[in-house]
């Protein structure tokens, strides 16, 4: 018998932590998977969360909980594919110290990931992002707060992690401004501020430094605001901008949907796929071939320059007579 939680503690406590050195987003994400995995077994087989044991945790199980995150929660394929790694991993850790449950393990890490067609992205249009900047009561402190959010959040593309993440120190406004964050696998990186981006920082933080904690966009209690505080702000400027560009309410937006409108007005004004790529943070610049696709106007421009249907294929040869062709122009 070996019960399942001294080989989740060994994980989070000493693999995730000491050897890997896991990111708290990733750590976080892998125990909010196992919190799910182990109620849905506990619900399905009536045993105790600290009496499960490593044999319970079967193919059978772990696919009962993905069907289930589909079909009653709602999650994509993504989700449900990142759910599974985040089971894998652990059970693949435990696998060497366990080989009485080998063939058990094994079939779980077997388990294929769910293949889906990729999803149309969402972005903003500049009149979208014109109405959705719009939306905050700057007759307020918190709209104020999210007004200066919004805006930085458009144009300098960050994920939704490293601007509930950012503090007061990692934006600077002097000769060259930029802000500094700590990305996606522990790659830090700067991007550069806008003018228009400066003066909105610059009356925001004269402001904001007069107010307790260290966290650029602050909650009640000077705290760091959380993703799902990020997104419930979001949907309610969504509503009221809708009011005034209709287009919005046809669109599922997110806060990663903000981050795609900086990459997609990055490619608009010509600049090069490559460096979009860093500009995101992307390890791969191939991460960013999905702006190409989303962008239609540079699919437009590829057919304009292809040969009409109703053309001659060929190389062009000048009529014989050039006085004859100039005077039929």
């Amino acid at each position: 018998m070996t019960l399942l939680a001294p080989a989740l503690q060994q994980y989070f406590t000493d693999y995730a932590h000491a050897q890997r050195d896991l990111s708290p987003n990733t750590i976080a994400a892998y125990r909010d998977t196992w919190r799910l995995l182990i109620k849905h077994v506990t619900a399905t087989t009536n045993v105790p969360a600290g009496k499960l044991e490593l044999d319970m945790l079967d193919a059978h199980a772990v696919a009962g909980l993905l069907d289930h995150l589909q079909a009653q929660r709602g999650n994509s394929a993504r989700t449900r594919n990142a759910r599974l790694s985040a089971i894998r991993a652990v059970l693949a850790y435990a696998l060497p110290d366990h080989p009485e449950h080998a063939d058990t393990i094994t079939r779980v890490l077997a388990i294929p990931a769910r293949r889906s067609p990729e999803p149309v992205l969402q972005y903003l249009t500049p009149e979208e992002t014109d109405a959705l900047l719009g939306a905050p009561d700057k007759g307020t402190w918190t709209g104020r707060r999210d007004h200066a959010l919004l805006t930085l959040a458009i144009q300098t593309g960050l994920r939704i992690s490293e601007l509930t993440s950012l503090t007061t120190s990692d934006i600077h406004l002097g000769t060259g401004p930029h802000v500094t964050c700590l990305g996606k696998g522990r790659r830090r990186r700067a991007t550069p501020l806008t003018p228009a981006t400066v003066t909105v920082l610059t009356g925001y933080l004269t402001e904001r430094l007069t107010r307790k904690g260290s966290a650029l966009f602050p909650g009640p209690a000077g705290q760091h605001l959380s993703r799902d505080a990020l997104e419930h702000r979001l949907a309610k400027y969504l509503a009221l901008a809708a009011q005034a560009c209709p287009s919005l309410a046809a669109k599922h937006i997110t806060m990663h949907s903000l981050r795609h409108s900086a990459a997609m007005n990055l490619l608009a004004a010509g600049v090069d796929v490559a460096v979009i790529s860093l500009w995101l943070g992307h390890r791969h610049t191939a991460s960013s071939d999905a702006y190409l696709h989303a962008d239609m106007a540079i699919k437009q421009a590829a057919i304009d320059r292809t040969r009409p249907p109703d053309t001659t294929p060929g190389t062009y040869r000048p009529e014989p007579d050039i006085l004859a062709w100039l005077n039929s122009l």
